[in-house]
């Protein structure tokens, strides 16, 4: 369970044991590792030994096989590329000597001065007037209540067929680029896979449905702070074969297109 913020701050913070980084389990109720916690250390390790003055831009992922959440995860860091403008990096996240986790993720040098444009934020309400999305009632037993609390979390109901949330950490985080993308890889795997399903009269939780990530992509487009409050406007374009696609846009309070979210999941609903 993260509970707090600095607890999540550890989770992140990754031990070097040789070639390999690990990362610690946390206390937890969750009967496997959440995809969002092997994102945001699989991040850091990537970014760990990166070129000063480069920032992550894109991450991509794949779930391989369900993590243990009682044993910490070791990651094991290849280096692709260190270029003039772009560093890439493999990372291989293993429990009990199998792959559970393969990424790779890019960064790269600042280069202002090039075209620019953005979708525009959606108009939405506020975060301090709305519900709180890891609180409502849920059709999954409290199994998972609190197990975010180091995130605030706000859920707006207006969109349709899709899900809005607005997202900030619970206090102040340190002033670290890569420890900020890291936790919103982190807090970007909350919601995904319910954007896919909210088309349909389906729960998570509920008898006969079964849900798994199977692959999750994040573009980083601007500077982002994730100790303010980030609006992740969701949708879902498909879904067929058992398997769906959740997209996200992620936006600043002032309206800056900050970051892209993909995830494909399988959704089976059985019986």
């Amino acid at each position: 369970m993260v509970a707090t913020v600095d607890g999540l701050v550890r989770l992140l913070q990754l031990e070097r044991d040789g070639d390999v980084l690990r990362g610690a389990a946390p206390d937890t109720n969750l009967q496997r590792v959440f995809g969002g916690q092997v994102l945001g250390q699989a991040l850091m390790a990537a970014g760990r030994d990166v070129p000063d003055g480069r920032a992550p831009h894109s991450l991509h992922g794949y779930f391989l096989r369900p993590g243990d959440p009682s044993t910490p995860i070791d990651y094991q860091v290849e280096v692709l590329r260190d270029g003039r403008s772009f560093s890439t990096r493999s990372v291989v996240a293993r429990q009990h000597g199998r792959v559970i986790f393969q990424s790779t993720a890019s960064f790269q040098v600042d280069e202002p001065g090039s075209i620019e444009h953005q979708d525009a934020m959606p108009d939405v309400p506020w975060p301090d007037d709305l519900p709180s999305f890891l609180r409502r009632p849920r059709a999954s037993n409290n199994a998972v209540r609190g197990e975010w609390d180091a995130l605030d979390v706000r859920y707006d109901d207006s969109a349709d067929d899709g899900v809005r949330v607005w997202l900030r950490t619970a206090g102040a985080l340190p002033d670290d680029p890569l420890l900020h993308a890291a936790v919103l890889a982190y807090a970007s795997d909350l919601t995904l896979m319910a954007a896919i399903v909210a088309r349909h009269d389906v729960r998570f939780g509920e008898p006969g449905v079964v849900a798994a990530s199977l692959d999750h992509a994040m573009w980083f487009h601007r500077p982002v702070r994730v100790d303010d409050w980030l609006l992740h406007d969701q949708d879902s374009p498909s879904a067929s074969g058992g398997r769906g696609i959740g997209r996200g846009r992620i936006f600043s309070r002032d309206g800056r297109l900050v970051a892209t979210t993909v995830q494909e999941g399988l959704v089976r609903i059985r019986g």
